[in-house]
Protein backbone atom coordinates (compact mmCIF):
# COMPACT_ATOMS: atom_id res chain seq x y z
CA UNK A 1 0.00 0.00 0.00
CA UNK A 2 1.49 3.13 -1.02
CA UNK A 3 1.57 5.93 1.97
CA UNK A 4 2.27 9.42 1.75
CA UNK A 5 5.55 11.24 2.35
CA UNK A 6 4.25 12.75 5.19
CA UNK A 7 3.32 9.60 6.63
CA UNK A 8 6.82 7.89 6.11
CA UNK A 9 8.33 10.82 7.64
CA UNK A 10 6.08 10.34 10.76
CA UNK A 11 6.44 6.47 10.77
CA UNK A 12 10.35 6.11 10.15
CA UNK A 13 13.54 6.79 12.29
CA UNK A 14 11.87 9.12 14.96
CA UNK A 15 14.75 8.14 17.18
CA UNK A 16 17.76 8.39 14.42
CA UNK A 17 16.39 12.05 13.36
CA UNK A 18 16.18 12.81 17.07
CA UNK A 19 20.07 11.99 17.35
CA UNK A 20 21.14 13.53 14.11
CA UNK A 21 19.37 16.91 15.00
CA UNK A 22 21.33 16.79 18.19
CA UNK A 23 24.05 16.34 16.35
CA UNK A 24 23.38 18.69 13.59
CA UNK A 25 23.16 21.40 16.36
CA UNK A 26 26.58 20.79 17.36
CA UNK A 27 27.81 20.82 13.73
CA UNK A 28 26.07 24.23 13.00
CA UNK A 29 29.91 25.33 11.62
CA UNK A 30 29.95 23.71 8.65
CA UNK A 31 28.77 25.31 5.21
CA UNK A 32 26.09 22.77 4.09
CA UNK A 33 24.04 24.87 1.73
CA UNK A 34 20.37 25.75 2.18
CA UNK A 35 17.36 25.26 0.68
CA UNK A 36 17.62 23.78 -3.30
CA UNK A 37 18.16 26.07 -6.10
CA UNK A 38 16.62 24.86 -8.86
CA UNK A 39 18.43 25.65 -11.43
CA UNK A 40 21.38 23.52 -9.57
CA UNK A 41 22.26 20.11 -10.01
CA UNK A 42 22.32 17.48 -6.40
CA UNK A 43 25.50 16.15 -6.19
CA UNK A 44 25.46 12.67 -4.83
CA UNK A 45 28.06 11.16 -7.38
CA UNK A 46 30.96 12.03 -6.00
CA UNK A 47 31.62 10.93 -2.62
CA UNK A 48 32.00 14.39 -1.58
CA UNK A 49 31.50 16.17 2.06
CA UNK A 50 27.48 17.55 2.43
CA UNK A 51 29.18 19.05 5.26
CA UNK A 52 32.00 21.22 3.89
CA UNK A 53 35.17 22.72 5.99
CA UNK A 54 34.37 23.29 9.28
CA UNK A 55 34.40 27.19 10.64
CA UNK A 56 38.08 26.33 12.22
CA UNK A 57 39.23 25.45 8.63
CA UNK A 58 37.64 28.66 6.90
CA UNK A 59 39.33 30.32 9.27
CA UNK A 60 42.78 29.00 8.34
CA UNK A 61 42.00 29.78 4.16
CA UNK A 62 41.22 33.17 5.12
CA UNK A 63 44.43 33.84 7.05
CA UNK A 64 46.25 31.49 4.55
CA UNK A 65 44.72 33.69 1.28
CA UNK A 66 46.62 37.13 2.96
CA UNK A 67 50.13 34.91 2.35
CA UNK A 68 49.31 34.02 -1.10
CA UNK A 69 51.76 35.75 -2.65
CA UNK A 70 54.65 33.63 -1.18
CA UNK A 71 55.28 29.92 -2.99
CA UNK A 72 53.91 27.35 -0.50
CA UNK A 73 57.27 25.23 0.29
CA UNK A 74 56.91 26.24 3.70
CA UNK A 75 53.64 25.78 4.34
CA UNK A 76 53.83 22.50 2.75
CA UNK A 77 56.81 21.52 4.72
CA UNK A 78 54.98 22.63 8.03
CA UNK A 79 52.01 19.97 7.02
CA UNK A 80 54.78 17.45 6.59
CA UNK A 81 55.80 17.68 10.00
CA UNK A 82 52.08 17.85 11.56
CA UNK A 83 51.25 14.14 9.61
CA UNK A 84 54.51 13.13 10.55
CA UNK A 85 53.68 13.60 14.18
CA UNK A 86 49.66 12.35 13.82
CA UNK A 87 51.15 9.37 12.29
CA UNK A 88 54.18 8.68 14.88
CA UNK A 89 56.47 8.63 11.76
CA UNK A 90 59.30 10.54 10.50
CA UNK A 91 58.86 13.06 8.29
CA UNK A 92 60.48 12.31 5.26
CA UNK A 93 58.06 9.17 4.74
CA UNK A 94 55.35 11.46 4.27
CA UNK A 95 54.63 12.52 0.53
CA UNK A 96 51.69 15.33 -0.25
CA UNK A 97 50.10 15.67 -3.37
CA UNK A 98 46.36 17.41 -5.49
CA UNK A 99 44.80 15.08 -3.75
CA UNK A 100 45.46 10.96 -2.51
CA UNK A 101 45.12 10.66 -6.73
CA UNK A 102 48.12 12.29 -7.24
CA UNK A 103 49.81 10.29 -4.26
CA UNK A 104 48.39 7.44 -6.47
CA UNK A 105 49.84 8.86 -9.93
CA UNK A 106 53.70 9.13 -8.23
CA UNK A 107 52.95 5.73 -7.15
CA UNK A 108 52.30 4.47 -10.75
CA UNK A 109 54.76 6.42 -12.46
CA UNK A 110 57.68 5.12 -9.61
CA UNK A 111 56.92 1.46 -10.02
CA UNK A 112 54.49 0.61 -12.42
CA UNK A 113 54.83 2.74 -15.64
CA UNK A 114 55.16 1.22 -19.25
CA UNK A 115 55.62 -2.66 -19.62
CA UNK A 116 53.96 -3.65 -16.38
CA UNK A 117 50.82 -4.13 -15.16
CA UNK A 118 48.46 -2.75 -12.46
CA UNK A 119 46.22 -5.41 -10.16
CA UNK A 120 43.05 -3.75 -8.68
CA UNK A 121 39.46 -5.43 -7.77
CA UNK A 122 36.62 -5.42 -10.44
CA UNK A 123 34.97 -2.83 -9.69
CA UNK A 124 37.20 -0.15 -7.68
CA UNK A 125 37.88 3.77 -7.90
CA UNK A 126 37.18 4.69 -11.49
CA UNK A 127 39.84 7.04 -11.55
CA UNK A 128 42.28 4.55 -11.38
CA UNK A 129 41.69 3.22 -14.63
CA UNK A 130 42.62 6.80 -15.76
CA UNK A 131 45.99 6.71 -14.12
CA UNK A 132 46.85 3.82 -15.18
CA UNK A 133 46.60 4.57 -18.79
CA UNK A 134 48.37 7.93 -18.43
CA UNK A 135 51.24 5.50 -16.84
CA UNK A 136 51.15 3.50 -19.82
CA UNK A 137 50.72 0.47 -18.00
CA UNK A 138 47.74 -1.91 -18.21
CA UNK A 139 45.33 -3.35 -15.52
CA UNK A 140 44.71 -6.92 -14.64
CA UNK A 141 41.00 -7.10 -12.52
CA UNK A 142 39.91 -9.80 -10.50
CA UNK A 143 35.96 -9.45 -9.55
CA UNK A 144 35.38 -8.40 -5.52
CA UNK A 145 34.43 -11.82 -3.52
CA UNK A 146 30.88 -12.57 -2.14
CA UNK A 147 30.84 -10.27 0.50
CA UNK A 148 32.13 -7.67 -1.42
CA UNK A 149 35.88 -7.99 -0.14
CA UNK A 150 38.68 -7.88 -1.99
CA UNK A 151 39.15 -11.31 -3.13
CA UNK A 152 43.06 -11.28 -1.93
CA UNK A 153 43.77 -14.85 -2.80
CA UNK A 154 42.59 -14.79 -6.77
CA UNK A 155 44.74 -11.71 -6.72
CA UNK A 156 47.90 -13.23 -5.47
CA UNK A 157 48.08 -15.90 -8.25
CA UNK A 158 46.90 -13.17 -10.82
CA UNK A 159 50.97 -12.01 -9.85
CA UNK A 160 53.32 -12.54 -12.46
CA UNK A 161 56.42 -11.39 -13.31
CA UNK A 162 55.00 -8.19 -14.97
CA UNK A 163 52.93 -6.91 -12.14
CA UNK A 164 54.19 -3.48 -10.52
CA UNK A 165 51.70 -2.82 -8.08
CA UNK A 166 48.35 -4.05 -6.23
CA UNK A 167 45.61 -1.25 -5.38
CA UNK A 168 43.69 -1.92 -2.60
CA UNK A 169 40.91 0.34 -1.49
CA UNK A 170 39.85 -0.24 1.99
CA UNK A 171 36.68 0.30 2.56
CA UNK A 172 36.41 -0.02 -0.62
CA UNK A 173 34.41 2.66 -3.29
CA UNK A 174 32.20 1.70 -4.66
CA UNK A 175 30.95 -1.09 -2.29
CA UNK A 176 31.44 0.91 1.20
CA UNK A 177 32.96 -2.63 2.29
CA UNK A 178 35.70 -3.86 4.27
CA UNK A 179 38.48 -6.23 2.85
CA UNK A 180 39.59 -7.78 6.71
CA UNK A 181 43.35 -6.86 7.74
CA UNK A 182 44.53 -10.00 8.57
CA UNK A 183 43.84 -11.02 4.82
CA UNK A 184 45.83 -8.07 3.65
CA UNK A 185 48.56 -8.94 6.34
CA UNK A 186 48.36 -12.25 4.46
CA UNK A 187 48.70 -11.57 1.17
CA UNK A 188 51.85 -9.07 1.86
CA UNK A 189 53.36 -11.79 3.09
CA UNK A 190 53.09 -13.83 0.38
CA UNK A 191 53.79 -11.00 -2.25
CA UNK A 192 58.13 -11.05 -3.81
CA UNK A 193 59.83 -8.12 -2.95
CA UNK A 194 59.58 -6.15 -6.25
CA UNK A 195 55.57 -5.87 -6.10
CA UNK A 196 54.67 -2.63 -4.55
CA UNK A 197 50.98 -2.40 -2.75
CA UNK A 198 48.95 0.78 -2.49
CA UNK A 199 46.12 1.17 0.18
CA UNK A 200 44.09 3.49 -0.44
CA UNK A 201 42.10 4.77 2.66
CA UNK A 202 40.48 7.62 1.55
CA UNK A 203 37.41 6.84 4.10
CA UNK A 204 39.31 5.00 6.59
CA UNK A 205 37.91 8.13 9.20
CA UNK A 206 34.40 6.80 8.64
CA UNK A 207 34.71 3.03 9.97
CA UNK A 208 34.82 3.45 13.72
CA UNK A 209 35.90 0.86 15.97
CA UNK A 210 35.53 -2.68 13.82
CA UNK A 211 37.52 -5.99 14.58
CA UNK A 212 38.17 -6.35 11.11
CA UNK A 213 39.90 -3.33 9.90
CA UNK A 214 42.87 -1.21 10.79
CA UNK A 215 44.76 1.02 8.94
CA UNK A 216 48.21 -0.35 7.26
CA UNK A 217 49.75 2.75 8.17
CA UNK A 218 51.58 1.01 10.58
CA UNK A 219 53.27 -1.64 8.00
CA UNK A 220 54.84 1.26 6.18
CA UNK A 221 57.89 0.49 7.33
CA UNK A 222 57.78 -2.30 4.48
CA UNK A 223 59.02 -0.61 1.40
CA UNK A 224 56.64 -2.31 -0.33
CA UNK A 225 53.72 -0.54 1.24
CA UNK A 226 52.29 2.62 0.66
CA UNK A 227 49.39 3.98 2.60
CA UNK A 228 47.17 7.28 1.08
CA UNK A 229 44.66 9.73 2.55
CA UNK A 230 42.67 12.68 1.51
CA UNK A 231 41.08 15.59 3.07
CA UNK A 232 38.30 15.62 0.52
CA UNK A 233 36.38 13.43 2.44
CA UNK A 234 35.55 13.64 6.20
CA UNK A 235 37.14 16.75 5.83
CA UNK A 236 35.35 18.46 3.54
CA UNK A 237 38.04 19.93 1.34
CA UNK A 238 37.95 18.44 -2.38
CA UNK A 239 37.52 21.57 -3.70
CA UNK A 240 40.73 22.11 -2.97
CA UNK A 241 42.77 19.00 -4.11
CA UNK A 242 44.87 17.85 -0.63
CA UNK A 243 45.83 14.24 0.05
CA UNK A 244 49.27 12.46 1.67
CA UNK A 245 51.12 9.04 1.28
CA UNK A 246 53.15 7.40 4.00
CA UNK A 247 55.73 5.06 3.06
CA UNK A 248 58.98 3.79 3.88
CA UNK A 249 61.70 6.71 3.29
CA UNK A 250 63.67 4.73 0.15
CA UNK A 251 60.28 4.64 -1.61
CA UNK A 252 58.70 7.51 -0.34
CA UNK A 253 61.61 9.27 -1.80
CA UNK A 254 61.35 7.67 -5.31
CA UNK A 255 58.25 9.11 -5.50
CA UNK A 256 59.08 12.05 -4.61
CA UNK A 257 61.31 12.19 -7.50
CA UNK A 258 58.22 11.83 -9.92
CA UNK A 259 56.47 14.91 -8.23
CA UNK A 260 56.25 18.48 -10.07
CA UNK A 261 58.09 21.51 -7.59
CA UNK A 262 55.26 23.59 -5.53
CA UNK A 263 51.94 21.74 -6.83
CA UNK A 264 50.33 22.25 -3.57
CA UNK A 265 48.83 25.46 -2.82
CA UNK A 266 49.37 27.36 0.19
CA UNK A 267 45.50 27.96 1.05
CA UNK A 268 45.15 23.71 1.20
CA UNK A 269 48.06 23.13 3.17
CA UNK A 270 46.71 25.76 5.67
CA UNK A 271 43.81 24.37 5.71
CA UNK A 272 44.64 20.70 6.23
CA UNK A 273 46.96 21.43 8.69
CA UNK A 274 44.17 22.95 10.35
CA UNK A 275 41.65 20.36 10.24
CA UNK A 276 43.85 17.93 11.45
CA UNK A 277 44.56 20.61 14.42
CA UNK A 278 40.34 19.57 15.48
CA UNK A 279 39.95 15.81 16.14
CA UNK A 280 36.63 16.94 18.05
CA UNK A 281 35.20 18.17 14.57
CA UNK A 282 36.35 14.83 13.31
CA UNK A 283 34.19 12.55 15.55
CA UNK A 284 31.20 14.72 15.54
CA UNK A 285 31.47 14.22 11.22
CA UNK A 286 31.58 10.88 11.85
CA UNK A 287 28.66 10.51 14.23
CA UNK A 288 26.42 12.55 11.94
CA UNK A 289 27.12 10.90 9.05
CA UNK A 290 26.45 7.46 10.91
CA UNK A 291 23.25 8.97 11.70
CA UNK A 292 22.47 10.27 8.09
CA UNK A 293 23.82 6.93 6.77
CA UNK A 294 21.04 5.21 8.94
CA UNK A 295 18.18 7.42 7.84
CA UNK A 296 19.41 6.33 4.27
CA UNK A 297 18.65 2.90 5.26
CA UNK A 298 15.58 3.64 7.19
CA UNK A 299 13.79 5.10 3.67
CA UNK A 300 15.04 2.34 1.56
CA UNK A 301 14.12 -0.30 3.93
CA UNK A 302 10.82 1.16 3.83
CA UNK A 303 10.25 0.86 -0.22
CA UNK A 304 11.76 -2.68 0.18
CA UNK A 305 14.97 -1.72 -0.88
CA UNK A 306 17.87 -3.24 -0.44
CA UNK A 307 21.83 -2.31 -0.05
CA UNK A 308 25.70 -2.99 0.37
CA UNK A 309 26.64 -3.06 4.05
CA UNK A 310 28.70 0.59 3.96
CA UNK A 311 31.20 1.91 6.58
CA UNK A 312 31.76 5.09 3.86
CA UNK A 313 29.82 8.84 3.75
CA UNK A 314 27.81 6.70 0.65
CA UNK A 315 25.59 3.48 0.20
CA UNK A 316 25.41 1.07 -3.12
CA UNK A 317 21.57 0.98 -3.34
CA UNK A 318 20.20 -2.10 -5.17
CA UNK A 319 17.58 -0.47 -7.72
CA UNK A 320 16.06 -4.10 -8.69
CA UNK A 321 16.13 -2.58 -12.48
CA UNK A 322 18.62 -1.67 -14.49
CA UNK A 323 20.90 1.29 -13.09
CA UNK A 324 20.93 3.22 -16.02
CA UNK A 325 17.11 3.90 -16.23
CA UNK A 326 17.14 5.20 -12.60
CA UNK A 327 20.78 6.74 -13.05
CA UNK A 328 18.39 9.11 -16.23
CA UNK A 329 15.23 9.19 -14.67
CA UNK A 330 17.14 11.41 -11.23
CA UNK A 331 19.36 13.72 -14.06
CA UNK A 332 16.14 14.66 -15.79
CA UNK A 333 15.24 15.97 -12.38
CA UNK A 334 18.55 17.39 -11.29
CA UNK A 335 20.01 14.77 -9.69
CA UNK A 336 23.51 13.29 -10.14
CA UNK A 337 23.84 9.61 -9.00
CA UNK A 338 26.68 7.26 -9.75
CA UNK A 339 26.07 4.45 -11.92
CA UNK A 340 26.20 1.95 -13.51
CA UNK A 341 28.73 0.09 -12.35
CA UNK A 342 30.95 -2.92 -13.13
CA UNK A 343 29.31 -6.03 -12.22
CA UNK A 344 26.55 -4.19 -10.63
CA UNK A 345 24.39 -3.48 -13.17
CA UNK A 346 20.82 -2.66 -11.20
CA UNK A 347 22.70 -0.80 -8.36
CA UNK A 348 23.42 3.02 -7.53
CA UNK A 349 26.06 4.18 -5.94
CA UNK A 350 24.54 7.23 -3.71
CA UNK A 351 26.83 9.83 -1.72
CA UNK A 352 24.93 10.89 1.75
CA UNK A 353 23.79 14.98 0.99
CA UNK A 354 22.38 17.09 3.46
CA UNK A 355 19.15 16.50 4.70
CA UNK A 356 17.11 19.08 2.26
CA UNK A 357 19.47 16.86 -0.47
CA UNK A 358 18.11 13.33 1.01
CA UNK A 359 14.40 14.53 1.15
CA UNK A 360 14.55 15.42 -2.45
CA UNK A 361 16.52 12.12 -3.47
CA UNK A 362 13.62 9.95 -1.57
CA UNK A 363 10.75 12.28 -3.55
CA UNK A 364 12.49 11.81 -6.93
CA UNK A 365 12.66 7.88 -6.53
CA UNK A 366 8.91 7.93 -5.22
CA UNK A 367 8.02 9.27 -8.78
CA UNK A 368 9.82 6.34 -10.70
CA UNK A 369 7.14 3.68 -11.81
CA UNK A 370 6.93 1.14 -8.87
CA UNK A 371 8.88 3.62 -6.92
CA UNK A 372 6.76 4.12 -3.75
CA UNK A 373 6.57 3.07 -0.13
CA UNK A 374 5.12 -0.57 -0.15
CA UNK A 375 3.55 -1.38 3.53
Amino acid sequence: MAITRRTLLERLSVGALSAAATRQIAFAESSAPGPLSSKDFIRLHRNESAHGPSRHVQAAMRDAASQSARYPDAAAASLRRKLAVVHGVPVDRVILGCGSTEVLQLALDAFASRGRTILTARPTFETVAQLVRRAGSEIVDVPLAKDHSHDLQTMRDRVDARTGLVYICNPHNPTGSLTKRQDIDALLHSLPAGVQVVVDEAYHDFVGHSADYRSLIDRTDDPRVIVTRTFSKIHGLAGLRIGYGIAAAPTATIMRAHASSNDINIIATRAAEAALGDPEDVRTRVNTIADERQEFLNQANARMLQSIDSLTNFVMLNTDRPSMQVVDHFAQHRIRVAGPVSGFDKYIRVSLGTPVEMREFWRVWDLMPGGHMHM
